[in-house]
């Protein structure tokens, strides 16, 4: 039998040895990011998703060897474990095989089968069932009438032997199995309304809905699931019956002593316990795919959210739209201190919207704005429609985008908000938050609850805790894939960093508020309660900008300072080169000397040498950078401004099953259905589409009366209906 550790080197395709290697650093206690960056050599330069990918499966398959223990040692306890029960369970490869094998020793309620045994019915079942000539089960019925016992007739007898077998082809693995796997290949998921005159809803595809298992889509099942628990609709998994019926006979009937009496019960197994149980079974596994379907895809497009490039080093003014209470409007630093506040109505009738201009162009000209961040909730469109007559009225050198504010009201009603802005009211807070998304989406996105930000579908329906697990991940490797300005970075920010936790990053803060900023990696030793190994964790993604040692400004690790100061020498440098950034000759030479021979010298293996070169070669280097800049806009359009075949660039906010919604400068985002991304076949719109990525569509249709806008990015199919 394979062992826990070649499984994964096979279904990883991955050296038995890196396998090994990676499980002992996580039993050791090294985070994900930490073995990801610095410990390349030891498991081939695996990238964090996927170790995280082998630490879920090592979990699986640590539960299941659990699992398999304990379902032999109490079938054992029963005094019933053969070496070939053993043998099959050992060798059960999921969770719901060793169920199977367990299912008729597992201890049951009350059921009629039980009640045939204690009325002394099993061997006359056992008789019905086992191989051999034929039985005259009438006959042979009538030595277990017992009337003290409850079998008044033989008609009773038998009907207690059928219920004994029903349920022994029920627990029996192989039969569910069988069925099992033809339920796969053959049955259906069926939606009707509930209602017999259904009203118009979000649901109404589904009121005369039928797919076959294995082509539903996960999206298809969410919105069905949650039409049922809406009493909209009604669900069910139809397979033929009489598919099911031949199969099973097929396998439980040849060759016994009475063969249509066992017949018989088997289809009573069939139709009161297999069924039922197989449709349950068969929704629940649905259920469990397309969440994780769900949560990979909210996964997926929540990473590009979080590694947007900044808009650095300019004063940004950020506001949050809304009718009745008016605009929030917040102005901040570039650092994203907050420099100034106001209310303004831009709603309010045309005297109000003069208003507004008035008192935003004085805010901007004080405080020299360059750039306007616009959330993109309630009046949004009015508010855009404002900005773009406020930046005509500065006479340009302003530029506007909007924001995604989805947590936004979130974060701002939130403990840690009144924390940070104990001064200003929920809405202003708000206001600020959306500026500082424009200026640094991830340090200010790691203050919400990823579940929050609004990127994924049925993101309320799922397994929470598995939600939250799967985002955390990806904030988390998003943050230390960027690295933390030790100096700067608010207490949120530093516990998503790897080896701390709330409480060492409150420390930090703390620390630095008390003795100044930090002015080497070392120093960050002397925080109360963060020992050797969070050091060891988390010292590679704390920048230190104010250091005099530039390697404390860089994903070096202070185990690699040694090895980076020799690199330098054997390529003719010193640290008075790389504050200068003159290194642009450095891969140069090191390809020149041999990376191996480098990499034997410098005491390191030959990924820990390059990323060393790298970082040498740029100091401080933030990987966002080097990704698309975000939209920022001069102008507004409105929906009746679109005509099919316009072509415009967008960017795209949201990747889901069946399309991906773009932000194209209207409130409305339009929707590129996946049939439109490309011309080649694409089983997921994530083969080709991130969130955050700028794209080129054109007008398919517009309907202005359902706010609906269609887009393609295959300018070669444009066509209009």
């Amino acid at each position: 039998m394979e062992t826990i550790t070649q499984i994964l080197a096979r279904e990883l395709d991955r050296p038995v040895q890196h396998i090994e290697n990676i499980i002992t650093l996580l039993d050791e206690g090294n985070t994900v990011p930490f073995i990801a960056r610095y410990r390349k050599e030891l498991h081939g330069a695996m990238d964090d998703q996927l170790i995280r990918q082998l630490a879920d499966r090592l979990q699986y398959l640590r539960n299941l060897q659990d699992r398999r223990d304990e379902v032999k040692q109490s079938i054992e306890n029963q005094g019933k474990l053969t070496e070939e029960l053993a043998a099959a369970i050992d060798g059960a490869a999921t969770l719901t095989e060793v169920e199977d094998l367990y299912r008729p020793y597992k201890q049951k309620r009350r059921t009629r089968a039980t009640m045939a045994r204690e009325k002394g019915l099993e061997p006359l079942a056992m008789l019905a069932f086992a191989q051999g000539p034929a039985v005259d089960m009438e006959r042979a019925a009538l030595d277990y009438i017992d009337p003290e016992k409850g079998v008044e007739t033989g008609a009773d007898a038998l009907q207690g032997a059928s219920d004994i077998i029903a349920e022994l082809i029920s627990d029996d693995a192989d039969v569910r199995k069988l069925l099992r796997e033809l339920y796969g290949r053959r049955a259906s998921i069926t939606s009707k309304a509930a209602a017999k005159e259904p009203e118009d809803s979000v649901y109404r595809l589904y009121y005369e809905f039928s797919s076959p298992l294995s082509k539903t889509q996960g999206h298809q099942i969410l919105a069905m699931n949650r039409g049922e628990r809406e009493e909209i609709l009604k669900v069910s998994v139809e397979m033929d019956r009489e598919t099911a019926l031949v199969a099973l006979r097929r396998r439980v009937v040849p060759g016994r002593a009475a063969m249509e009496f066992v017949k018989n019960a088997a289809e009573d197994a069939y139709d009161r316990l297999i069924a039922p149980s197989l449709e349950r079974e068969v929704r629940s596994e649905l259920t469990d795919r397309a969440n994780e379907g769900a949560i990979g895809q909210f996964a997926l497009n929540l990473k590009p959210l979080l590694m947007q490039p900044p808009v650095k080093g300019f004063v940004t003014m950020g506001l949050d739209p809304g009718y009745r209470m008016g605009c929030k409007v917040a102005v901040v630093d570039p650092t994203g201190k907050v420099l100034d506040t106001a209310v303004v109505y831009p709603t309010h009738g045309e005297r109000g919207k003069n208003e507004a201009i008035d008192k935003l162009a004085a805010l901007i000209r004080r405080h020299k704005v360059a750039h306007i961040a616009i959330g993109n909730g309630t009046a949004s469109r009015e508010t855009e429609q404002m900005a773009v007559e406020l930046i005509r009225k500065v006479g340009g050198g302003v530029s506007y985008a909007m924001v995604n504010e989805a947590g936004a009201s979130v974060y701002s009603a939130s403990k840690l908000a009144a924390e940070e802005f104990p001064e200003f009211d929920v809405n202003l807070r708000s206001a600020v938050s959306i500026a500082r998304r424009l200026q640094d989406p991830l340090a200010e996105l790691v203050k919400i609850d990823p579940k929050s930000i609004g990127v994924g579908q049925y993101q309320h329906d799922m397994p929470q805790a598995r939600l939250g697990e799967a985002l955390d991940g990806v904030v988390e490797d998003c943050v230390n894939a960027v690295g933390v300005d030790v100096n700067t970075a608010s207490a949120p920010l530093l516990t998503r960093v790897a080896g701390l936790n709330g409480t060492t990053a409150k420390n930090i803060v703390k620390y630095r508020e008390e003795n100044g900023p930090f002015t080497t990696r070392k120093q960050i030793l002397k925080v109360p309660k963060l020992g050797p190994k969070a050091f060891e964790q988390c010292a590679g993604f704390l920048r230190v900008p104010e250091s005099g040692l530039p390697l404390d400004n860089t994903a070096v690790h202070p185990e690699s300072y040694q090895a980076a100061e020799k690199l330098l020498a054997l390529c003719g440098h010193d640290m008075a080169d790389v504050k200068a950034g003159k290194l642009g000759d450095l891969k140069g030479r090191l390809a020149a000397y041999g990376q191996d021979r480098a990499a034997a010298e410098c005491g390191v293996g030959v990924p820990t040498l390059l990323d060393v070169a790298s970082e040498l070669m740029k100091p401080g280097r933030d990987p966002r950078d080097e990704l698309p800049a975000p939209v920022l806009r001069t102008d507004v359009l409105d929906m009746k401004d679109l005509k099919p075949g316009m072509e415009l660039r967008g960017t795209v906010r949201n990747v889901i099953d069946f399309g991906a919604f773009v932000d194209i400068g209207v409130h409305q985002d339009g929707l590129v259905h996946i049939s439109q991304i490309c011309d080649r076949y694409i089983k997921h719109p994530s083969e080709v589409l991130s969130v955050g990525d700028v794209v080129t569509v054109w007008v398919k249709e517009v309907d202005e009366k359902k706010k609906r806008i269609s887009l393609t990015m295959r300018k070669d199919k444009l066509t209009f209906s």
